[in-house]
């Protein structure tokens, strides 16, 4: 939206005028209209005053990026037990944004959703030698009858065994390419940094199944492609780099790492090829490229995706079997492919974001829109009622933004005071309605938080610039 608020500055001077809304509370609409959101009733715990936030520093000593620190002073998240978080409404709707966007990507290269139980029989991972390969990060439990599960951090097994009870597949019908979004368990020996290393977290994961290995590395390219785009999308920076197939196994691997200083990855990069991988892989005497023998720059990051190609390790373990076109049964090859969702979350937190005030991707901030009407009592008092007539008019000439307009009703508290806050939570729009609502025609004080700029424009200015504004 950068230069967008600019773009609008003529209208300033355009009007239109409101006619024909009945008065109404600020929870409630007009008769034919749908409810408000109003600040007053969301279920936000916030410690925005400066000494609650005092408070919250001095509980722990863990605060230690500014993702988490934000994350818990706004609300967002609440601690429920270590590496476990509450995830409050704002985070909910972010996230739930996250994943449509993660599902317009996948789906847009012929991924098909699906869910698989969280709890994994101990005999699929004993047959991979996982059971004992993960050590104690896989969260183990018993049934009443004795039978050994684990909490799923990852699901190769499960979906192998589920696609070589298919004892008819054909060629024809490959490549599949399935895809969850679930809650994943990993008993993290220090967890730490909030949502970017806990004990419970979503992870977008998809595997694949192809008819060859040449179709194998096409679908690799394809899906690494695809995270390129919900990268770009989120305006985030990530770096795909070469790295090591560890636990997961497999030929090939990549992550896809957001630069940023409290990243526990260490990674090169060449800039004078493409070159670029986890330090993990290289030697620790290595300081030249091995493409081009150029000098190598390590910079800090955050793993938000992997990739793995896994060729036959699973399914020859488990018979996933197609037939193929010589009539035969062949061994399908595979890929697996991991998105941290509450990862990328809070990711993107940690680097938008200033030391004081959160900033979102745009397509992921919970309201688009947050109004702030004047103070009761003041001298702008009447201009309360104009607000609640611009917040309908809003969802009614900009319907993509229905559901996406927060209305400050605290009227106990200044502009000034509501404003700081709308900071705080990096509303992407704050329109006001000060002194200059009361102005015939009336102009609302519209920040753009993203940018900075600061504009005056009259309902219709609002309404234009808000018609650009693109939801998911």
């Amino acid at each position: 939206m950068e230069g967008l608020l600019t773009r609008f500055r003529a209208l300033a001077t355009c009007s239109l005028q409101l006619s024909g809304y009945a008065s109404c509370r600020f929870h409630h609409c007009a008769p034919g209209r749908g409810k408000r959101v109003v600040m007053s009733r969301v279920f936000q715990p916030q410690n925005l005053r400066e000494d609650q936030v005092l408070s919250l520093e001095d509980r722990s000593g863990d605060l230690t990026c500014k993702s988490q620190r934000l994350m818990l002073q706004v609300g967002l998240i609440h601690p429920a037990s270590s590496g476990c978080y509450h995830l409050l409404p704002y985070t909910v709707r972010a996230l739930e944004k996250l994943v449509r966007v993660i599902d317009q990507e996948m789906q847009g290269i012929g991924g098909q959703k699906v869910n698989m139980p969280s709890l994994s029989p101990a005999e699929l991972w004993r047959a991979t030698n996982r059971w004992d390969l993960m050590g104690k990060e896989l969260l183990r439990l018993k049934d009443r009858h004795g039978k050994e599960y684990c909490l799923g951090p990852t699901h190769e097994e499960a979906i192998t065994a589920l696609v070589a009870s298919q004892k008819t597949l054909s060629y024809k019908q490959l490549p599949f390419l399935l895809y969850q979004v679930t809650r994943k368990f990993r008993d993290e020996p220090r967890p730490r940094f909030g949502l970017l290393r806990g004990r419970e977290f979503y992870m977008k994961d998809m595997y694949t199944f192809d008819s060859s290995p040449e179709a194998a590395r096409q679908t690799y390219s394809l899906v690494c492609d695809a995270y390129d785009s919900l990268f770009d999308r989120l305006g985030l920076r990530c770096v795909k780099v070469q790295a090591n197939v560890g636990s997961i196994g497999g030929t090939m691997s990549h992550e896809f790492q957001l630069p940023v200083d409290v990243g526990e990855d260490r990674f090169v990069v060449c800039h004078s090829c493409s070159f670029s991988a986890n330090m993990e892989t290289l030697d620790l005497s290595q300081k030249n490229c091995p493409a081009c023998q150029g000098p190598l720059t390590e910079t800090k990051g955050i793993e938000v995706g992997h990739t793995f190609y896994l060729g036959t390790k699973y399914s020859s373990i488990f018979n996933a079997q197609f037939i193929n076109v010589h009539g035969k049964p062949s061994l399908a090859e595979m890929g697996c492919y991991g998105l941290g969702v509450t990862r990328i979350l809070a990711a993107a937190i940690e680097v938008l974001s200033t030391e004081d005030c959160i900033r979102w991707p745009g397509l992921l901030a919970p309201y688009q829109v947050c109004l702030i009407p004047p103070k009761k009592g003041s001298r702008e008092e009447v201009a309360i009622e104009l607000t609640g007539h611009l917040y309908d008019h809003i969802t009614e000439a900009v319907p993509q933004l229905r559901g996406e307009i927060l209305l400050d009703d605290r009227t106990h508290l200044t502009i000034g005071n509501r404003l700081k806050d709308a900071n705080k939570f990096g509303y992407p729009f704050v329109v006001i309605a000060g002194k200059r609502a009361l102005e015939e025609p009336a102009h609302f004080e519209v920040w753009c938080q993203n940018t900075g700029e600061v504009v005056f424009l009259t309902t219709e200015g609002v309404m234009e610039l808000l018609s650009q504004v693109q939801v998911v």
